[in-house]
C-alpha cells in the first residue's frame, strides 16, 4: 500500500478481510483512531502485517536492543535523532510535478477521480472542490498527511522503539512538539522545522528533530546510565561519568566496545519470508501502531499547542 496516508488503514483492513497478506509503507495510518482499529484487525485476521519504516531493516538497531536488554550501558534514561533534508527546490515539491492537464473534467489517462480519491464517502478527507496542488502534493497539507512527522520522522522513531523497547515498540505517556513554518511559505499547511519530545512508561525520554532547512542531523544516540550508544553503523559503546568500571563489567572488561552486524533481508524480502513461515517482519503491526500513535500525538501536540497525554487503558489521546 503506498496510497496517500488517508487511505491507509481502510485499504489495509479491506485487504486482510479478503484474505491477503499485506505491506504498507509509513505513516501505518493517518490518525490514532484508524492504527488502533488496524492493528485490531490484523489480530483479528492473522494476516503478516509489514509496515515499511526503512531502517527497522538495519541490525544496528537489533543489536542495539540486545545490548540494552543485557544492561551493556546500564538503565538507559534517554535517546535522540533527526531525519534532515535541504534543497534547493523544497521537499514535497521537487518530485511532484503538477500536471495541470489532469483533472476531474477531463478524459481517458487525464481523467482522476477526485471524490474517490477524497474518499469523503468514508470519511477519510474532507469533501472540496477539485484542488491539483492538494492531490499532486498531497504530503504538504493536514487532511491527508502529517508533514516531516510522518513522512519522515516515522522512518526515525520505528527503529529506535526498537532499540530501547524491544520488536513491538511501546505506548508513550506524554508528546509534546515544537517547531514552525519558517522558510518554506508557500501556501503549505505543514512545518518545515518539527521537534518531537515523548516520555514513555519504562522510564525514558526521547527527542527527535527533522528539518527541511539544512541537511545536517544529530546522530542516533542512546543514553545509559553507565555508558553511551551510537547507531547507524556499528553500534558503539563507550562508559560514561563515574561508571568506568560498571561498564567494563558489562563488556568483557572493555573501555569501548563495537557491535559487528549481520545481514538482514530488506523489508520487502522479509515481507515475503514471513508469508512463508520463515521469521517474523521488522516492523509488525504493533510496533507500528506504537510508532504512529507517538507520531500522531506530536502532530497533535504542534497543531494544538498543547501536551498530549496517553490514556493506556481506553487507548486514546487526551490532552494535559
Amino acid at each position: 500500500i503506498a496510497t496517500p496516508d488517508h487511505w491507509h488503514a481502510k485499504i489495509a483492513t479491506d485487504a486482510m478481510e479478503a484474505g491477503k497478506h499485506v505491506y504498507c509503507e509509513k505513516p501505518m495510518t493517518h490518525t490514532v483512531e484508524q492504527a488502533i482499529a488496524l492493528r485490531n484487525a490484523a489480530r483479528r485476521y492473522r494476516k503478516v502485517f509489514q509496515v515499511g519504516p526503512n531502517a527497522t531493516a538495519n541490525d544496528s538497531y537489533w543489536k542495539a536492543h540486545e545490548a540494552v536488554a543485557a544492561g551493556r550501558i546500564g538503565k538507559v534514561t534517554w535517546a535522540h535523532g533527526s531525519y534532515n533534508r535541504n534543497a534547493r527546490v523544497c521537499l514535497f515539491n521537487e518530485h511532484q510535478k503538477i500536471d495541470p492537464g489532469a483533472g476531474p473534467d477531463k478524459t481517458g489517462d487525464d481523467h482522476i477521480d477526485w471524490d474517490m480519491w477524497l474518499g469523503h464517502r468514508w470519511g477519510l478527507a474532507p469533501k472540496i472542490a477539485w484542488n491539483p496542488e492538494h492531490f499532486f502534493r498531497f504530503r504538504k497539507y493536514w487532511p491527508y498527511n502529517g508533514g516531516v512527522a510522518t513522512d519522515l520522522l516515522y522512518h526515525k522513531l520505528a527503529p529506535l522503539l526498537i532499540a530501547i523497547a524491544g520488536p513491538n515498540g511501546e505506548y508513550p505517556t506524554r508528546v509534546n512538539a515544537n517547531g514552525g513554518l519558517y522558510i518554506e511559505k508557500d501556501g503549505r499547511d505543514i512545518p518545515d522545522t518539527f521537534m518531537l519530545t515523548a516520555d514513555f512508561p519504562s522510564q525514558w525520554s526521547l527527542f527527535l528533530v527533522s528539518t527541511l532547512t539544512n541537511d545536517a542531523g544529530i546522530p542516533d544516540r542512546i543514553y545509559g546510565k553507565h555508558g553511551t550508544m551510537e547507531l547507524g553503523g556499528e553500534p558503539s559503546l563507550r562508559w560514561n561519568g563515574d561508571f568506568k568500571e560498571e561498564f567494563k563489567a558489562s563488556n568483557e572488561g572493555r573501555e569501548e566496545a563495537r557491535i559487528p552486524l549481520a545481514p538482514r533481508r530488506d523489508l520487502e524480502g522479509n515481507w515475503i519470508d514471513a508469508i512463508r513461515g520463515k521469521g517474523t517482519v521488522h516492523c509488525n503491526v504493533e510496533l507500528g501502531c506504537a510508532t504512529m500513535v507517538t507520531i500522531k500525538m506530536a502532530v497533535e501536540s504542534y497543531r494544538q499547542r498543547k501536551t498530549m497525554l496517553w490514556d493506556a487503558r481506553q487507548e486514546r489521546v487526551v490532552t494535559a
